[in-house]
């Protein structure tokens, strides 16, 4: 089985299990809605999710300059470069199928690597993703896809928004997949504060590298 189910745990750490997440239901017409908690609902569109076209963005994306230290994976032969004046990393502690964790110094910014040794397609990769954050957020938006070339390697991006306990959330990472294995890298925080940290988060994910380069 593939290690790819927890994706979206451990979003916000120290959440009140008091909230109450989102739950879908069926009008008499077999419409599908999300119920929230504050008594809103919406119409549950798949629409957005499903494959379409998928454009390649022309730009090279490189590693920050800043870039001190070279964390390399146990389990593929790739490194994410990251400045630790900026992030603090660990090996994974909260999600069982993640390899790292890492927390931005500045501010409520998360993120994880997702390694493993076998090639998974990298548009599987996302379906998975997609699949399994649904099951916890429902109302799963895809905001972005694109194929972007990292440190010279071809790359799936992507950025999904969603609702989990009350709590609007944006994911944002990249996905890997060539004779290295295969690699989910991504970070996540609030909408709201998603918009303040794109750059940080930008520019972490840009660390995604071979150990060859």
């Amino acid at each position: 089985m593939l290690s790819t189910k927890c994706l979206f745990l451990f979003l916000f750490f120290g959440i009140s299990s008091a909230l109450i997440a989102q739950t879908k239901a069926v009008t008499e017409e077999g419409e599908e809605v999300i119920l929230y908690n504050d008594g809103t609902w919406k119409t549950l569109n798949k629409e957005n999710l499903k494959e379409s076209v998928i454009k390649n963005n022309p730009k090279k994306y490189k590693r920050s300059k800043d870039a001190n230290f070279n964390l390399k994976s146990q389990n593929t032969d790739m490194v994410f470069a990251l400045n630790t004046q900026e992030w603090k990393f660990s090996k994974a502690t909260n999600n069982e199928d993640a390899e790292y964790e890492f927390s931005y110094k500045d501010g409520d910014l998360y993120g994880m690597a997702i390694t493993e040794k076998i090639a998974i397609p990298m548009e599987t990769l996302k379906e998975i993703a997609v699949e399994n954050a649904r099951d916890i957020a429902p109302d799963l938006t895809l905001v972005t896809q694109e194929y972007r070339t990292v440190n010279g390697l071809k790359v799936l991006h992507t950025e999904m928004h969603g609702t989990m306990k009350g709590i609007k959330f944006a994911y944002f990472g990249y996905y890997y997949s060539g004779e290295q294995g295969s690699v989910q890298f991504v970070v996540f925080t609030s909408q709201d504060l998603m918009k303040e940290y794109k750059g940080a988060a930008e520019k972490f994910l840009n660390g995604l590298m071979t150990s060859k380069k």
